[in-house]
């Protein structure tokens, strides 16, 4: 049988190896546990803490600014709220707590309070502030910001033009909009291009990621606060304030919090915000674009995103098609990034080779067409004076150990063209395959001339109509 004391000393073990803060006050306010983990976070050590008054320990604290006095006198419990205070070295600390009061047997013993240390994250949350801020300029905006229209959106499958339509009705209006797609398939290009696609293109376009911050932090990024409302808190204009006119892109919006969820309900029901701490109502006018990464339909089914929520965000919902859906649209794409990365790299990139085409059309690519984009960019970067990708530029997962590079023969290509007589097409094939059979002979005519089947000097004579060159 487990004795108390062993109990104790589990708890004192589990309780010093956790990496949460743990702070629990008696009825008098004086210490009675503090592990090393809130030591460390407070740059304290444990004995200038144990058995010692909170307020003599943290002269900066007052009763109605510490969580820990404050759940102590009012019993009820606070959860997830962010605290800014001083050590006794005056160094700016800041933590997200839970504090709860503490009761043996129906009677209040004191109160419990579990910290995370979120300084360095309020420190960045600082600095997003200070750079959307300086985004909004329009001097900023014109030289610097990269804007996304529709013209950039590439791709002819039917499932992408879809999507592409919608969009493109739904600009001119104001309605919210969700947008549903796997990561990497182009969520942001779709928001920025529905923005610059309607009359609110001279105004702001503001992204934030939601799961990129905790939640008490973009609660403050998002809605703004107000000078006094916590410690080291100050008049600053939230995103929504900053968005005034145009449009707000919340991504991954199943990575905010319910509770969040709620207030951001509000907001797009009133149509105004308050900021943390404050007492008016400021009146907005947004646009909100919210997309997901998982399907809007499980997310409801799991709890993750609130019924109330989706259907104000869904008044326009657009579903983006994976790469596996569009797998037509691979060569387009392919082309598009070789052109753009020989800008960027001074390059002289052509094509990638039929054996890679093939392995790229069976790929399932789970990371998109920004897996796409990453792949090419990296292959290129290795290349020096060729002018095709060939299957040694890329990982081994995405290509195939296939020895005969035509008994799998395949041209998605052919799809992408643009609508042409039938001699055109025919010519834009045989030039397309002779250029692949002399990759592969490396050149050797002889040799293509046999794997094409037609006679030495025919092939001399269409080189030379296509101004083939090695």
């Amino acid at each position: 049988m487990i004795t108390k004391r062993t109990l104790m000393v589990i708890l004192q073990k589990i309780l010093h190896s956790i990496d949460e803060g743990i702070h629990v006050i008696n009825n008098e306010g004086i210490t009675i546990l503090y592990n090393e983990a809130m030591a460390e976070l407070e740059g304290m050590a444990m004995e200038e803490v144990m058995g010692k008054n909170l307020l003599d320990v943290f002269p900066c604290l007052t009763e109605e600014t510490s969580t820990l006095l404050k759940v102590l006198k009012t019993d009820y419990p606070i959860y997830n709220e962010c605290q800014v205070y001083l050590n006794n070295q005056r160094k700016e600390i800041n933590t997200i707590n839970t504090t709860i009061p503490l009761y043996y047997e129906n009677e209040k013993i004191g109160a419990l309070e579990i910290a995370k240390n979120i300084t360095k994250i309020k420190r960045l949350s600082d600095e997003i502030f200070r750079l959307q801020q300086a985004l909004i300029k329009p001097e900023v905006k014109e030289s610097k910001i990269r804007r996304y229209t529709f013209e950039d959106l590439v791709g002819k499958s039917p499932l992408f033009a879809k999507a592409i339509q919608l969009a493109r009705r739904t600009a001119i209006s104001s309605s919210n909009i969700l947008v549903y797609g796997e990561t990497g398939t182009g969520k942001e290009l779709f928001a920025q291009s529905i923005h610059y696609h309607s009359d609110r293109s001279t105004k702001p376009f503001i992204a934030q990621n939601c799961a990129a911050l905790p939640e008490s932090l973009l609660e403050g990024i998002l809605f703004g606060t107000t000078k006094g409302s916590f410690t080291g808190a100050i008049d600053r204009p939230g995103l929504f304030e900053q968005a005034s006119g145009g449009t707000i892109l919340l991504d991954e919006i199943n990575s905010m919090g319910l509770q969040l969820q709620a207030k951001l309900l509000r907001v797009l029901q009133e149509s105004n915000i308050r900021r943390i701490g404050g007492l008016k109502d400021i009146p907005i006018n947004v646009r909100v674009i919210a997309t997901t990464n998982e399907k809007p339909e499980e997310l409801l089914e799991k709890g993750i995103l609130r019924k109330d929520l989706y259907y104000r965000l869904k008044v326009v919902s657009i579903n983006i098609p994976s790469l596996r859906e569009r797998r037509e649209d691979i060569g387009l794409l392919t082309d598009y990034f070789i052109s753009k990365f020989n800008k960027k790299l001074n390059k002289e990139v052509w094509m990638i080779s039929e054996e890679v085409k093939r392995d790229f059309i069976n790929y399932e690519w789970p990371g998109n067409v920004r897996e796409l984009e990453n792949l090419i960019e990296s292959a290129m970067n290795f290349i020096q004076d060729e002018h095709i990708l060939v299957k040694e530029f890329f990982p081994e997962y995405i290509i195939k150990n296939d020895e005969d590079n035509y008994n799998d023969y395949r041209n998605p290509w052919i799809e992408n063209q643009e609508e042409k007589s039938l001699p055109l097409k025919l010519q834009d094939i045989e030039e397309h395959y002779i250029r692949q059979v002399m990759t592969v002979f490396k050149g050797n005519i002889t040799q293509a001339a046999n794997k094409l089947g037609i006679k030495r000097q025919t092939l001399q004579h269409k080189l030379k109509k296509y101004s083939y060159k090695e």
